[in-house]
């Protein structure tokens, strides 16, 4: 199987691209295709967005395109930034401004009350000749021609930023399970837990048991 994997950010690429090892698949990305133009991420729900750039990545390059939509929903704030996370300290903001205002947004919370969660949705455009595929066995029917996968990452926001890896809110965003943000983990760490991970295993099985992708034999 050909996927496309419908995002321009390399640090998503990189984490989705470790996750799916192991499978037949070849990933090409929007790298490849220069001349695609930015999908404006206009809907309400990140299930909603996570469609319209799978659908338009799909539409113009005929390959089955995975794209995701990432909030992180922080308790306090009503569950801001929510599905304008990316943008939340303005159009173009850098992964340190977006940090950055939340901390200010937050600056008042108390501790106990700092509860969050990061949810991504994950959405599969079947190109036809993959749809097909799907079809011979009644399923694509019933998953209509995306298939949605969730994951959510409970935890909460720490009152100071923390680590040096990773991208986004990671180093504002304490873990729940392990209390460190996700900067202080390693790539491997992070891919074993976050929101992404757990989107992305639920659709690798998807994809797995309708038979668009298969295992590669072990060395």
């Amino acid at each position: 199987m050909k996927l496309l994997l419908a995002t321009n950010n390399r640090d998503k690429v990189r984490e989705i691209t470790e996750m799916l090892a192991g499978l037949d698949v070849e990933i090409v990305t929007l790298a490849d295709y220069p001349d695609f133009p930015p999908t404006l991420e206009d809907r309400d729900t990140l299930e909603d967005n996570a469609q319209k750039k799978a659908r338009e990545a799909r539409q113009h390059t005929g390959l089955s395109a995975l794209a995701d939509d990432t909030g992180l929903e922080v308790d306090a704030l009503d569950g801001a930034p929510g599905v304008y996370s990316a943008r939340y300290a303005g159009e173009n903001a850098s992964y340190a401004m977006n940090c950055a205002k939340l901390l200010r947004e937050m600056k008042d919370v108390p501790n106990g009350q700092r509860s969050a969660r990061f949810r991504t949705t994950m959405a599969l455009a079947l190109a036809p000749h993959d749809a097909e595929r799907v079809g011979q066995s009644g399923e694509l029917r019933r998953v209509s021609e995306y298939l949605l996968t969730d994951g959510v990452l409970p935890g909460e926001i720490a009152t100071s930023a923390r680590g040096t890896h990773g991208f986004g809110y990671d180093p504002v965003f304490v873990d729940g399970a392990s209390k460190r943000t996700l900067a202080e983990m390693t790539l491997a760490e992070k891919n074993r837990t976050s929101h992404r991970y757990r989107a992305l295993i639920e659709m690798r099985e998807l994809m797995l048991r309708l038979e668009l992708v298969r295992e590669n034999p072990s060395p």
